[in-house]
Order: structure tokens, then C-alpha cells, then sequence
């Protein structure tokens, strides 16, 4: 990887391009310190204080600690985010977004375009459920309409505007700017976190017992990465085979092939549905400032929430990790059910002369294919839940409050992977153009 970036920086272009990606992640990371107008600082730190759960420190590291400090880029590209899963899914549901997808460069533009303002609607949503329900309980200097509504427009504003940057990135710079601002987002909580681990578990500790712990938290961290990068990485591949043709005097086909079906196909997506809806109702009663009785409500609550489970002190509220992993299967199934057709796939490979080996074309086919990908899905999943089980585990049973997660890590890991793909395409392909040119 270093000698892929040493590389890159010695072509022109491409040393622009990551330069300019790295002036706008300076921008991105100076925004978040700016202070949202109106508001309460303190109330927001003494909120977090009080209130370590899961379902503010899993937002608070998609924000880069923006949230905790409420800044102007309080929501991050997370309004963007959701906005793009509604857009995918209702291309599914809607036929005619469906045809836009379907209609080249201009569709994508449209639906593009079409996803920015369901961004904009979703963040006003947003910002005015904080700038309400926090300004009830002392977010705002004074609780009035002007605050709220100044409020309400910085955040929406900010939100807005690292889009804009995301899309600059992704137009002038390098890799896909939305993933890039979001995983230098939750890097920047990362240091504290480690502070955090080594205050907890390392210092004020016997030297012995010091590096035991060091050592294993080291080797957790590693492990994890390398099972991520195995996991984005595995591929199932199936054989096919194109039948031979002669047109005109020349015979066309004939060759082998092969149908590479990834193992992890819905990517991070089932974890962030699962957890966005499990948290959801947790993130409402806390804006209510609900959710502390000992009624049957409360108790729901606290099952839903990550940080009561596998807590040796109240493992009753443990249910909530079943229902949890149970949600991440089915989120992993239905994701790649909308994304993946099978039919699809085996009429292209019919249309073009192909098929599987031992396998016939049509209804056959389409049969082998989905039962291929239902164990794939299977597997995909049951990978995804183990990287986000050690983390959780870690948390409940040692009690590591910590920022990031195995969401965290398989974002940074797959984004950096597909970053150094697309720098050394583009080196790649600038090969290729000085070969020609000579």
C-alpha cells in the first residue's frame, strides 16, 4: 500500500487529485470544531456523560465527535447515507425510477439529483427533531423560535454542504468522496478511544499485567481487520461457459469464463439497518427524555440498547443481541434480494450464448443461482455478525466504552481497499495512454 502511494505521487495528475482530496478532509475536520450558534455546549457534553450508550456513541462516530460537541457538521453525510438507501430501494418499488436507472449517465443524473433533496428534507427532519427535543431539555442558550430556527438551518446547512464536498471528492479527488468523508469522520474519534482502552486497562497497571493487556486488545484489533479484508475480499466463483458461433466467416465465442459472486454481497448495509433500527426508538425516548422507569417500556429500552448486553451484571437484557443477529440475517437476505436477480443474470448469460456447466439455461439456472447465493448470504452474515460480536462482547463484559466498533472497522478496511483500487486503476490506466501515445 505505501509503495502504491509512493508510486502516485509521482504522476502529476493523480498527486493533484490526492492532494486535493486531503485539503478537503482539512476542511471537513476544521468545520467540526466550529460550534453550532445558540447552543449549549455543555449540556451536550454532561448529556454524554450521562448517556453512554451504543446509540449515541454509534452516530457519534459516524460524525467525527461533531455531535458530541455540536458543531455545525453535528449530522455528518448521515442524512445523505439513509437518503441513498430510501433511493435504492424505492428504485426497486418505483418503476419509474427504475427506468431512470436503467436510461444511462442521464437517469443516474436524476436520481442524483432526486437523492440531494431527499438529503435536505431528511436533515431539516433531523435537526429539528435535535434542536427541539435536546432544546427542551437545555441544548439552546434560550429555548425560542429564533434559536431553533438557527438551529435548524446551520445543521441542515452543514449537513449540505459536506454532500457538496463528498461530490467534489468523488468528481476531482480520489475514491468515492461520501465514503471517504465518512470513514476520516470516524478515524478522528479513534485516538480517544485508544486513550480510553489504555487508561482503562493499561495504565496505573502492574507491567506484567500492562502489556498482557495491551498485547491482547493489539491482537484483537489486527485480527479483526485481517477476518475484514478476507471477508470483502472472498469471492465465489462460477464457472461459465459461452458457446461457439460462426458469423460470416469467423468464429466468435466459445470461451470460459466465470460469475464472481461476492461472499459479503450486501456489503456493511445489514448492520447499519439492524442497528439504525434498534436504536431508533432508544435515540426518540432519550429526545423525549424517557426511557429511565421501570415500566415494560423502559425495559424494551434497555434491551434494545447495545451497551445492557452481555453485561454480567443484567444479562436480561441480553435478548436484544438475538434479536439483533436475527435482524442482520434477514436485513442480509432482503438487501441482496432488491440488489441481486438471479433472473436477470441467467437471461443476460442466455441472451449472450452462455451457461453454466451441467447446468441448463432458463428456469434451471436461475434455481442454481439462487441457492448458490442463499449460502453465500448465509455465510456473508454470519461473518458480519462475528466481526460486530467482539466488539460487543468486549464492551459488555469489560465494560470498554469505545466509539467505534466492528461497523467502524469494516467501513474503514472496504473503503480503503476500494481507494487504493481506484488509485492504482487510474495509474493503470494512465500506463496504458503513454503506451499508446508513443
Amino acid at each position: 500500500m505505501l509503495d502504491t502511494f509512493r508510486r502516485a505521487f509521482q504522476i502529476k495528475d493523480i498527486r493533484k487529485k490526492i492532494l486535493y482530496t486531503l485539503m478537503m478532509l482539512v476542511v471537513i475536520r476544521l468545520g467540526s470544531q466550529l460550534p453550532t450558534p445558540g447552543v449549549n455546549a455543555e449540556f451536550i457534553q454532561n448529556f454524554f456523560a450521562q448517556n453512554t450508550g451504543e446509540a449515541f456513541n454509534f452516530f457519534n462516530a459516524f460524525t467525527g465527535g461533531s455531535f458530541e460537541q455540536m458543531s455545525v457538521f453535528a449530522l455528518s453525510i448521515t442524512p445523505y447515507i439513509t437518503s441513498s438507501i430510501i433511493m435504492q430501494l424505492l428504485t426497486i418499488a418505483i418503476p419509474k425510477l427504475e427506468e431512470m436507472r436503467k436510461d444511462g449517465e442521464d437517469g443516474r443524473k436524476k436520481i442524483a439529483a432526486i437523492t440531494r433533496y431527499v438529503t435536505v428534507l431528511l436533515a431539516l427532519i433531523q435537526s429539528s427533531a435535535m434542536a427541539i427535543g435536546f432544546g427542551r431539555q437545555g441544548l439552546l442558550v434560550e429555548y425560542n423560535f429564533v434559536n431553533i430556527a438557527i438551529v435548524i438551518l446551520t445543521l441542515t446547512a452543514g449537513s449540505a454542504f459536506l454532500m457538496w464536498i463528498g461530490e467534489r471528492i468523488t468528481e476531482k479527488g480520489v475514491g468515492n468522496g461520501i465514503s471517504i468523508v465518512l470513514v476520516i469522520n470516524i478515524i478522528s474519534s479513534i485516538p480517544s478511544d485508544i486513550v480510553r482502552l489504555y487508561e482503562q486497562f493499561v495504565k496505573d497497571k502492574p507491567i506484567a499485567s500492562a502489556s498482557l493487556a495491551a498485547a491482547i486488545i493489539l491482537m484483537i484489533i489486527l485480527a479483526l481487520v485481517v477476518f475484514i479484508v478476507i471477508l470483502q475480499g472472498g469471492v465465489r466463483k462460477i464457472a461459465v461457459q459461452y458457446s461457439q458461433k460462426i458469423v460470416g466467416r469467423r468464429s466468435v465465442g466459445g470461451q470460459s469464463s466465470n460469475l464472481p459472486l461476492k461472499v459479503n454481497t450486501a456489503g456493511v448495509i445489514p448492520i447499519i439497518f439492524s442497528s439504525s433500527l434498534m436504536q431508533t426508538p432508544v435515540v426518540i425516548a432519550s429526545f423525549m427524555g424517557k426511557g429511565n422507569g421501570d415500566g415494560i417500556g423502559s425495559q424494551i429500552l434497555r434491551g434494545l440498547n447495545q451497551s445492557n448486553w452481555c453485561d454480567p451484571d443484567q444479562l436480561q437484557y441480553s435478548w436484544g443481541l438475538v434479536v439483533y443477529i436475527i435482524l442482520t440475517v434477514f436485513f442480509a437476505y432482503f438487501y441482496t434480494s432488491i440488489t441481486f436477480n438471479p433472473m436477470e443474470i441467467a437471461n443476460n448469460l442466455k441472451k449472450n450464448g452462455g451457461f453454466v456447466p451441467g447446468i441448463r439455461p432458463g428456469k434451471p439456472t436461475v434455481e442454481y443461482l439462487t441457492k448458490i447465493l442463499n449460502y453465500i448470504i448465509f455465510v456473508g452474515a454470519c461473518g458480519l455478525i462475528l466481526v460486530q460480536l467482539v466488539p460487543i462482547l468486549f464492551n459488555g463484559w469489560l465494560g470498554a466504552q469505545v466509539s467505534f466498533g466492528g461497523t467502524s472497522l469494516i467501513i474503514i478496511v472496504s473503503v480503503v481497499l476500494e481507494t487504493m483500487k481506484q488509485i492504482e486503476s487510474q495509474m493503470l490506466v494512465r500506463n496504458y495512454k503513454g503506451f499508446l501515445n508513443t
